[in-house]
């Protein structure tokens, strides 16, 4: 299994969760046999309008002194995430929703995800507002960065814990 992130002010206890800009979601049916979803610790990775490319990184128990000074400023509680700058408006003002969903027919995955091959009916549904204030309420640095897949090869190619999402998204440099 995956070491998960560092924890995040205002976590919360654990639960899980399935983020959408979809706000009338009732039931969520499987789709190739999977219903989806995330726990708390990880529910931040998602904090994004639907198509944003991140790449989010944090220190892991294997992470070198040089990696956590480079790319975490020598804080290895710090989590950092980082879109191109174009996203930060659309962070501000698209709507998010997290559904929280029910564990019993769910199972964690070797790659922190939890599925169910049943369907499931959301126990709660929570608006997630500004992301951008959402990040800097959570402590967790929001970086830009206009050649975003050069910092997610050097993200992977380093010791770090990481996870990158919508990056074949993401703009090619000129």
């Amino acid at each position: 299994m995956r070491e998960a992130p560092p924890p995040y002010r205002g976590e919360g206890p654990h639960a899980l969760w399935h983020v959408s800009d979809d706000y009338s979601i009732r039931r969520f049916d499987p789709r190739d046999g999977k219903v989806w979803a995330i726990g708390t610790r990880l529910l931040p990775l998602y904090w994004f309008p639907r198509d944003c490319p991140r790449a989010t990184f944090w220190a892991e128990s294997k992470t070198t002194g040089s990696h956590v000074e480079r790319f975490l400023g020598g804080d290895p509680g710090r989590r950092v995430h980082v879109v191109e700058p174009a996203w930060l408006e659309r962070m501000s003002t698209q709507r998010v929703v997290a559904y929280r969903l029910p564990e019993q027919t769910f199972v964690e995955n070797e790659d922190r995800f939890w599925i169910s091959a049943d369907p499931v009916e959301p126990l709660e549904l929570a608006e997630l507002g500004n992301l951008v204030a959402r990040h800097e309420g959570a402590g967790i640095e929001l970086r830009t960065e206009e050649d975003l897949l050069r910092l997610w090869d050097e993200v992977i190619g380093s010791s770090l814990g990481f996870s990158g999402i919508r990056l074949r998204n993401a703009r090619m440099p000129a």
